[in-house]
């Protein structure tokens, strides 16, 4: 469905994106991770053939954005961070207006505005005037702008970007709605949401892709280590401190719960190795009740944090430099 080869990108000498290499299949909805200025509005913006790279080649159907920008941008439905919204106008002028610039034919069009305002929830705005829209049928707007035409792949930048928790799960329910007979690649920073949304997940850092799996395998597989928590009926500080001698062991944290009578820690270990009959002998050897003792998974949020760093100063140059070229 979507094939990014080498792909490049620069800005003078600045480089937004380097030898970036993926897949998409069809029906899937992933993710597309990474800090600011790490590449992601460029590469959307060179599978939408906003911007043609610099080198190697992405193919959406089958097509080079090289030579097949026209055709790509008939099948690619795209919703930029800022929702290109006119906002003196009514929401069914817009999207008249948006059926007739991507083609629609004339005797299918109301047909079309019908279908995408019904699957986007804007039957009872359409008549409004988007300027008076609250941010969460505003997005609704650009979403079904995006769906015009009934492209076969969405490409959404930030779509929950200022919503309210009712909105966000409301435009979440809608994304995976989508997956039924479209691809779908998500930019977003609220990572539970992609958990939740997404079959995969491909993160970018500095221009280069640094991750790719799904939500499941990326948590169990990318820590730098394994973290069980302890809850036992001793003190805090001698269950920390018998706990700091064992071998495998990296670190021993307070989860900030624990009492004078109990005490709750959370123990990192090599992630290698399961360090939970280790710990369990040493809480019943020392004559202490064992009360709980539980693995804990990473989130996406950890894994993240591992994979990424603080964007370079180079970095940001490279993504200013796009967004001047945009203007």
């Amino acid at each position: 469905m979507i094939e990014v080869e080498n792909l490049s990108k620069y800005y003078g000498r600045l480089a937004a994106i380097q030898n970036v290499n993926f897949r998409v299949e069809p029906g899937e909805i992933v993710g597309f991770l990474g800090p600011n200025a790490a590449g992601k509005t460029t590469t959307m913006r060179i599978l939408t053939c906003f911007s043609p790279p610099s080198s190697g080649d992405a193919r959406v159907l089958g097509m080079s954005v090289w030579n097949d920008s026209i055709q790509i941008r008939q099948k690619v439905g795209y919703l930029p961070e800022n929702v290109p919204l006119y906002d003196w106008m009514r929401v069914r002028s817009y999207l008249e207006f948006v059926a007739r610039a991507k083609g629609v034919a004339a005797a299918s069009r109301a047909g079309e505005i019908e279908r995408v305002a019904s699957s986007v929830g804007l039957e009872d705005v359409m008549g409004k005037i988007i300027k008076w829209l609250s941010k969460g049928f505003r997005q609704r707007v650009g979403l079904a702008q995006a769906l015009i035409g009934d492209p076969p792949i969405l490409i959404l930048d930030e779509p929950t970007i200022g919503l309210d928790p009712r909105q966000i799960r409301e435009i979440r329910q809608l994304i995976k709605s989508f997956s039924q007979n479209r691809t779908v690649i998500l930019s977003t920073h609220i990572l539970p949401e992609v958990s939740q949304v997404c079959d995969r997940v491909i993160i970018i850092n500095k221009g280069s892709i640094v991750a790719e799996d799904t939500p499941a395998n990326l948590t169990s597989g990318h820590g730098k280590s394994r973290r069980t928590q302890v809850i036992a009926r001793a003190p805090e500080t001698e269950l920390r401190q018998v706990f700091a001698g064992m071998p495998g062991l990296v670190a021993v944290h307070s989860t900030g719960v624990s009492s004078d009578e109990q005490a709750s820690v959370v123990v990192e270990a090599s992630p290698d190795l399961d360090i939970r009959p280790a710990l369990a002998r040493t809480v019943l050897g020392k004559g202490w009740d064992l009360l709980e003792l539980r693995g804990l998974d990473l989130s996406l949020e950890d894994v993240f944090i591992d994979l990424v760093t603080e964007e370079t100063e180079e970095g940001a140059g490279a993504e200013n430099a796009a967004r001047k070229e945009a203007v």
